[in-house]
């Protein structure tokens, strides 16, 4: 047999797999700061670091992130209920429950939720590239009674993540 033969691949045939994966409501692993939580849906473990899909519950007066940007991957923000404010290089936009708002790499932005209100959102990466990592991260730095910027801004760059204004990148006081 020659090595042509043996490398032949069969393009007419697929072979099915059965691999999807239900996160019902209220499912999936979560983060809790305060009156904030991060869920993990799929994650970069089910998706082969294709995709992250997390559900964010932002309290009134959450800054979720200052103004930022990804060199390797694509964000996606499905506001599920209330307003979330989402901070571009112009300017701030509001968007409203059942909003889509889609982030390019290389794309500066921010979201805090700046109503009374509790907003939820879905959050998409895409590739997911271990995201999860960062929340752990991003949970472990902002619950230490004192924030350390330097740490905060290594675990930014570890997972694509790049400030506008690295004077102003951490997610305390209000929402701007």
């Amino acid at each position: 047999m020659t090595n042509a033969m043996k490398n032949k691949t069969d393009f007419l045939s697929d072979t099915l797999e059965n691999k999807a994966v239900l996160f019902a409501a209220g499912e999936g692993k979560m983060l809790t700061m305060g009156g904030n939580s991060i869920t993990f849906k799929v994650t970069s473990d089910i998706s082969n670091d294709q995709l992250g899909v997390y559900e964010i519950q932002l309290a009134p007066a959450t800054i979720g992130a200052r103004l930022h940007y990804h060199r390797f991957m694509d964000e996606t923000f499905i506001v599920r209920k209330g307003t979330l404010t989402i901070d571009l290089a112009d300017g701030p936009v509001l968007a409203q429950e059942g909003a889509v708002v889609y982030v390019p790499r290389m794309t500066a932005h921010g979201f805090s939720n700046q109503s009374g209100d509790d907003v939820v959102i879905n959050l998409i990466f895409n590739p997911g590239q271990q995201r999860e990592g960062f929340f752990y991260g991003l949970k472990s730095i902002l619950t230490e009674p004192v924030i350390d910027a330097a740490k905060y801004l290594k675990l930014y760059q570890k997972y694509d993540s790049f400030p506008v204004d690295v004077q102003n990148m951490l997610p305390v006081g209000p929402p701007q």
